[in-house]
């Protein structure tokens, strides 16, 4: 398993929701998020690693600033056949949540591997000046700008925590611009309706929102991942379904604290 799509379905699963009119953060300084990731081994679903998602106020080039900070680890059974460990943080503004800078630094066995991204604006437009530093030492640069604004992996999770779906229908689309530090690309995210969903070890049910990020290639499209956000003020995610090429892998949510917003979308 490639911890890679554990980074990106965590933050993915927040990317759900068309804007909402309060200008009041479903999140705050403080927060922490805990998650599990499970393989399925043949018939065995094995735990994989695991990884933790921390919010907290800062400063970045003089601006007040929210810090986020993603580290991903294996597990200590799968780091004896393979290590892995992931570090990303995130910086935004505190008032519009206006991404200031990204950085990306993966370990793989052997392999390092480092992505940057500096944010500036001017007018409407948005500039990411990036940077890809590839596990044989080599770099490479791009400088692109757009009239819209132009995300990373977490700076999109904060801005899309404030949204709503009142109004949703099944089937609607959200497109939106990411950059993974080489190279910015539209994304496409697909509203599934509403579900219940029961969590692995605790137990506990969720009323949630289902969603599905899809991959569209030369007029086909695959679902990569099914991810279920609960249905409340926090737009926690608490369960996710990849679909891989050489298998599957469920997330869950074990844990949380410093939350803003009390936990609604539990069914006891």
């Amino acid at each position: 398993m490639r911890k890679t799509y554990l980074i990106y379905i965590i933050v993915a699963a927040l990317l759900t929701l068309p804007q909402s009119s309060k200008s009041q953060n479903a999140f705050q300084s403080g927060e922490v998020l805990e998650y599990s990731l499970y393989y399925n081994w043949g018939f065995v679903w094995v735990k994989a690693g695991s990884a933790t998602l921390s919010i907290k106020t800062s400063t970045y080039a003089n601006q007040a600033a929210y810090r986020t900070r993603l580290l991903m680890r294996g597990s200590k059974k799968a780091d004896s056949y393979f290590v892995l460990r992931d570090t990303l943080t995130s910086y935004v503004t505190t008032d519009k949540l206006r991404p200031l800078f990204y950085a990306k630094r993966d370990i793989e066995g052997k392999k390092h591997k480092m992505r940057e991204v500096r944010y500036s604006y001017q007018g409407n437009n948005c500039r990411a000046q990036q940077q890809y530093t590839h596990a044989n030492g080599n770099t490479t640069t791009k400088d692109e700008t757009r009239s819209a604004q132009i995300y990373d992996m977490l700076s999109i999770m904060l801005k899309a925590r404030n949204f709503n779906t009142a109004n949703w229908k099944k089937g609607k689309r959200i497109d939106f611009l990411m950059t993974d530090g080489n190279g910015v690309s539209k994304q496409t995210l697909i509203y599934r309706g509403k579900t219940n969903v029961k969590m692995r070890d605790s137990k506990v049910t969720y009323r949630c929102l289902q969603l599905s990020f899809v991959k569209e290639e030369d007029g086909d499209q695959d679902e990569v991942i099914t991810f279920f956000v609960t249905d409340d003020s926090n737009h926690l995610p608490v369960r996710l379904d990849m679909y891989l090429k050489f298998g599957s892998a469920k997330v869950y949510l074990t844990g949380s604290s410093g939350l803003k917003n009390p936990i609604g979308a539990q069914i006891k």
